[in-house]
């Protein structure tokens, strides 16, 4: 997918921070939006701000994406007004960091509910009528740096992100005849409200150790903007390995020496796989 002109594209988390930033990218590509995020006033000024730029926004809606019920009647009336989408972008996500004896329950049913079952709710809803379709397409799923590696207090963050990557992985390829691309993000530091919202379980964020690791953090950060530029670059060339800082990068790179033989294994098993398969209906004839 060379070109976003006049694509029709879905973001989740749309309200701010990565969210807006790739909405407002995806307008200067010329795509066509459709926007949700749990945060009304948010979304508001996201599709204010789009409108302004001479933006296109198809539809905005309020609605929390670990709802499975809210987001299958949503897809239902956008694929009925609008029909299937060109891109769909797994941004909206959560935090919470903690240590494994401060952590609750409730805390890692969140984690898992919003950053992975979220963006399965969309997969699920979204991506089998680019599949019927015949037309291709693209999915992009935000994961996280913590999806990479093991960073200190992460444990319930890391077990969605994770899980995010793995099923991003098995879609890459099981997608790839389909000619739906998939990308998986993977950002370190960005500089976004999450940075002071985050929730860290047992840790009293006025320490002054604390505001020292806060502020190490934010000197680190990218711009929501360097990211969503990332995010339009890799669905223009089908990238799949989204990376937003050369230190991940390079991290990651020393855990995956031997990355190649992987790939070529796993296109060789999905080529296998797809033999058992019955063939996709022609969609010439449906209906």
């Amino acid at each position: 997918m060379r070109e976003l002109t006049d694509r029709a594209c879905l973001i989740t988390g749309a309200a701010g921070g990565i969210g807006r930033a790739t909405a407002l990218a995806a307008t200067r590509a010329g795509a066509r939006l459709v926007l949700t995020d749990v945060a009304a006033a948010g979304l508001a000024e996201t599709v204010t701000t789009v409108t302004d730029a001479g933006g296109d926004v198809l539809d905005a809606r309020v609605l929390d994406v670990a709802d499975h019920e809210a987001v299958t009647a949503w897809a239902g009336e956008i694929h009925a007004e609008h029909g299937r989408m060109d891109v769909v972008m797994n941004i909206a996500g959560i935090a919470t960091w903690g240590t494994v004896e401060n952590l609750e329950h409730r805390h890692w049913r969140s984690m898992i509910e919003v950053n992975l079952m979220g963006p399965i709710h969309v997969i699920e809803s979204f991506v089998p009528p680019m599949v019927r379709d015949g037309r291709g397409g693209h999915l992009v799923n935000v994961s996280s740096a913590a999806g990479l590696l093991a960073l200190p207090w992460h444990a319930a963050y890391s077990g969605a992100k994770f899980g995010l990557r793995g099923v991003s992985e098995v879609l890459r390829f099981d997608l790839e005849r389909h000619h739906i691309g998939v990308s998986l993000v993977v950002p370190g530091a960005v500089r976004t409200p999450l940075v002071q919202s985050v929730q860290i379980v047992g840790v009293d964020r006025d320490d002054p150790r604390m505001r020292r690791l806060t502020t190490l953090f934010e000197g680190h950060a990218v711009s929501p903007e360097r990211v969503a530029d990332r995010i339009i670059a890799a669905i223009r060339h089908n990238r799949y390995l989204v990376h937003t800082s050369a230190d991940i990068r390079f991290a990651y790179w020393l855990t995956r020496k031997f990355a190649l033989p992987y790939e070529l294994a796993m296109r060789v098993a999905n080529r296998q796989f797809d033999r058992m398969l019955p063939p996709v209906p022609d969609r010439t004839r449906l209906g």
